[in-house]
């Protein structure tokens, strides 16, 4: 069984967050890079990985994406901080 991702993106200020969830991480990060993710990235120009959980099953990524996008700004930033201090794009990492 192949699992499933829920991740976050940013803009390069750091201002706002997208949470999204994939079956192939690396090529669903690659769309929004190019533009061709959602209109929502393309148009506040999120495309920089600061972070990713992986899940056994799409519905349970989904569940916890429902549950991300209900948490306060904050909260997500320290989620994000507790694996990426640096905020750096974990993009470059993913791709080996």
């Amino acid at each position: 069984m192949r699992g499933a991702y829920v991740y976050i993106l940013s803009n390069i200020g750091r201002t706002t967050l997208y949470i999204g969830v994939t079956k192939d991480i690396s090529r669903r990060v690659w769309e929004h890079k190019q533009g061709k993710g959602s209109t929502f990235t393309a148009k506040y120009k999120c495309t920089i990985l600061l972070y990713t959980e992986e899940h056994g099953t799409i519905s349970d990524a989904i569940e916890r994406e429902k549950q991300l996008k209900n948490w306060r700004k904050a909260w997500k930033w320290d989620l994000i901080k507790t694996l990426n201090p640096d905020l750096v794009d974990l993009y470059p990492i993913l791709r080996g």
